[in-house]
């Protein structure tokens, strides 16, 4: 099997939108969906967000924060630390005009932000194409032997970033 890191790099790259957690003022959590506005190997994961909303301020107070990604096979979790980047250069290169629903004023913006994550940890889940078959197959000859099927790095593995 190829390396935990690229396998794993390998499963989200096809993502697009997230589900970010951070904690709230009050110790819960706060789940949202967010749109990924970069993802790339060994980098930060990069959002658009609003300098004005609750996951700012709720970063500011404790930078950890999950990030989730889940499709109809493959699932993924990065935990790792935000930090708001404010760098116009950068909003400019990955500007979209779908975020002009949130943000009127387009680009310049003033409210517009980038919400950057630099995973620390990993975990990812991968039950697509052959690795379906295989995890099917060994499951039911799990069952049948009364246990629990052995794991496989290649269906799910925990990753140091």
């Amino acid at each position: 099997m190829t390396d935990a890191r690229e396998y794993l790099h390998d499963l989200i790259k096809h993502f697009n939108t997230a589900m970010l957690t951070t904690r709230s003022p009050e110790g819960g959590v706060h789940i949202r969906p967010m749109r990924v506005a970069r993802m790339e190997a060994d980098q930060e994961l990069l959002f658009a967000t609003g300098l004005a909303t609750p996951k700012v301020e709720e970063i500011a107070k404790n930078n950890q924060v999950a990030i989730s990604l889940q499709g109809n096979s493959e699932a993924a979790v990065l935990y790792g630390t935000a930090h708001v980047l404010k760098d116009r250069a950068l909003i400019e290169e990955l500007w979209s005009e779908a975020w002009r629903v949130w943000f009127p004023g387009g680009k310049d913006d003033p409210n517009l932000c980038l919400l950057a994550v630099t995973p620390v940890s990993a975990e990812y889940w991968d039950s697509s194409g052959l690795e379906g078959f295989k995890y099917l197959y060994e499951g039911l000859k799990a069952v049948w032997q009364k246990r629990t099927p052995e794991h496989d790095e290649a269906q799910h593995a925990k990753v140091s970033l």
